[in-house]
């Protein structure tokens, strides 16, 4: 039999999906249970782990030791929880489990605007205009877990088994479906797939222990083979990864211990490009002159140097003549503002990183720009080093994509 995982959009039927499935299936509901256990295992409260899992906590505390901790805890109860078969999981905590793992089913609900608009009104007798307000609250949500969690839009096909429109699908429909898929041959419970589980339990029991010991790491296992791929700078690096391998070796069920260097990385040197074969084109757009020749020295001495737009129609200009690879955009400026400049650049090169730097930016506007496809929204004023890190962050991705 199967997990299943199931992430809704708001006012899209989820809580009568939810225990329909595990009424039909007779399966465990996962929720309050990872909680409570993860809760008991770290010592943190309830009310704390859900908040490192909400927008606002992923926002806040970003790589914060606390909410990495938190997280190191809720997978590893999760991976607890799934050792044993027929569970249903809700929510963004579905997007902590492996992909590898078969039989586990992840199901995404969705329903456009309208639909989900006149559910609210129905539902909750809220006013048209406070029931939008409520979903796009809602969505910012779940689109902070997904880009933090699987660097992801939450809405990505990608990201799930079985994709159910609510807007044009009955709850009872959608039950049946997913039951099917549920009971299918392609979802059932195997020895390699319950070895991946185990591998699941055994690399979130190993990060737990380090990162309890104050260490930003990621952990992956393979039948007891433990790669620790290492998030933090340290000078004495060799000194570091032996630690790391000594205090991971001593967790049961580890046979060897490898380390590298993980995704997040970053030395702490002033120059963040010295890793990287040839620096990036950038384009930084303002029409503050004094702040973005002042930002563009700045740069210029991290080793990174840079072209100036003073508008939108400037910076487009120049987009077509020569594609940056990153650009700093800010929003409020005379003539094309930011967001219908970054609406053109996505339309016409995709491929363009882009980060907003503003002084005047709204929610509206960040949600807006989020949904754009802006690389990251940052507000003045800016410590360079940060955006320099967020700049080398974008055009990794933008290699990555090349």
């Amino acid at each position: 039999m199967a997990i299943i995982t199931v992430l809704s959009g708001s006012y899209c039927h989820h809580n009568e999906i939810v225990s329909a499935l595990s009424q039909k299936l007779g399966y465990r509901l996962l929720d309050d249970n990872l909680y409570t256990l993860a809760s008991e295992k770290s010592h943190v409260s309830r009310e704390k782990l859900v908040h490192s899992m909400s927008g606002a906590g992923l926002a806040r505390q970003r790589e914060s030791k606390d909410r990495l901790k938190a997280l190191a805890y809720l997978e590893a109860a999760l991976a607890e929880l799934i050792k044993d078969d027929n569970a249903v999981l809700s929510g963004c905590a579905g997007f902590l489990i492996p992909g590898n793992i078969a039989h586990v089913l992840k199901v995404g609900i969705v329903a456009d605007l309208k639909y989900r608009t006149a559910q609210a009104v129905k539902s909750d007798g809220l006013a048209e205009a406070d029931a939008l307000a409520k979903i796009q609250d809602y969505d910012r949500e779940i689109t902070a877990c997904a880009r933090e969690l699987v660097s992801k839009p939450v809405y990505d096909e990608s990201l799930y088994d079985i994709v159910i429109p609510m807007d044009k699908t009955s709850p009872e429909a959608a039950v049946r479906l997913i039951c099917d898929h549920a009971q299918s041959d392609a979802i059932k419970t195997t020895a390699w797939s319950q070895a991946q589980v185990a591998d699941f339990l055994l690399s979130s029991t190993v990060k737990v222990v380090l990162t309890e010991a104050g260490h930003r790491v990621d952990v992956f296992s393979d039948n007891g083979h433990v790669v620790v791929a290492i998030n933090e700078h340290s000078l004495r690096m060799g000194h570091l990864q032996e630690k790391l391998k000594r205090m991971a070796s001593e967790v049961p069920g580890v046979t060897e211990v490898t380390t590298k260097l993980g995704p997040k990385y970053s030395s702490s040197t002033i120059n963040p490009w010295e890793s990287i074969d040839a620096p990036p084109k950038v384009l930084l757009v303002d029409d503050e002159k004094e702040f973005v020749q002042t930002l563009s020295e700045r740069l210029k001495n991290r080793n990174l140097e840079s072209s100036i737009a003073y508008d939108g129609e400037q910076a487009l200009e120049m987009l077509e003549r020569d594609v940056p690879d990153v650009i700093v955009l800010d929003l409020l400026m005379p003539g094309i503002d930011g967001i219908e400049t970054l609406r053109r650049v996505k339309q016409s090169h995709p491929e363009v990183e882009v980060i907003i730097l503003t002084g005047h930016g709204s929610d509206r506007e960040q949600s807006a720009a989020e949904d754009l496809g802006a690389f990251a929204y940052l507000r003045k004023p800016v410590n360079v080093n940060e955006l320099a890190q967020v700049m080398k962050q974008a055009y990794a991705r933008r290699r990555r994509n090349q």
